[in-house]
């Protein structure tokens, strides 16, 4: 099996030239306070600079002359790094989550697993939703392209179709991603008809139960095409 390759880490981005780095002869200074100074000799702005113990920062070098400014630089740099974590803390990152069917499967079994993709959807996954074949059961993939369509026309209150319904081997699939206008606008009605819209914690898919299914569709399949070859050897 080939290994997939690293990806290349991006590098960091060049930080700005300070005090006797920046080589300009001349420099537009800003001070702490943001006043502007005016055009000034880069060897006096640094001087300046010395004198309050902070830093002469170039912070627009595309300008003519550069624009640089009087700051403690090592504190801007804690500041800004603050401010990075604090961003990266409020993502919210958006994961795709899987939920499998067989084409077989009873309709209490359906209402189950859509319940799954919607309260995926909610907290802001995209959903893969797969309709399994097995044995002779690809022969008749409109069984599964009508599932995926039940399933996509029920979440239409709170989902969008990424990817229509697509064979792939034996699993037909299809990507779901959740629409916040809908989901917004469908909270904003249960709060005002005074109705919950809570999840059920017994009803979440688990990942060891996809797993578990995932290993049982693969022993039926042995199944399948075991049965398949006595089928054949009866035959002749």
């Amino acid at each position: 099996m080939r290994k997939r390759p690293k990806a290349i880490p991006r590098p960091a981005p060049p930080e700005p030239r300070t005090n006797e780095k920046i080589r300009v002869p001349e420099v537009r200074l800003i001070d702490e306070e943001g006043n502007q100074i005016g055009i000034v000799k880069t060897s006096e702005a640094i001087a300046m600079a010395r004198e309050r113990e902070v830093d002469l920062v170039e912070v627009a070098a595309q300008a003519s002359p550069p624009v640089a400014r009087i700051m403690d630089f090592g504190r801007y740099k804690y500041e800004q790094s603050k401010k990075d974590r604090e961003s990266r803390k409020h993502q919210v990152k958006v994961e795709l989550r899987e939920v499998r069917m067989k084409p077989k499967i009873d309709d209490h079994d359906i209402d189950f697993k859509t319940r799954t993709a919607a309260k995926l959807l909610k907290g802001g996954d995209k959903v893969k939703v797969t309709v399994m074949f097995r044995g002779r059961e690809i022969t008749h993939p409109q069984i599964g392209k009508s599932l995926l369509d039940r399933v996509s026309k029920t979440l239409d209150n709170i989902a969008s179709i990424e990817k229509e319904a697509q064979l792939e081997g034996r699993h037909m699939t299809i990507i779901l991603a959740p629409d916040k206008k809908k989901i917004a606008a469908l909270a904003r009605q249960a709060a005002k008809d005074g109705t919950t819209d809570e999840p059920d914690p017994s009803d979440a898919l688990h990942d060891d139960e996809l797993e578990d299914d995932q290993n049982d569709d693969s022993l039926e399949d042995e199944e399948d095409e075991v049965d398949d070859e006595v089928a054949v050897a009866a035959g002749d």
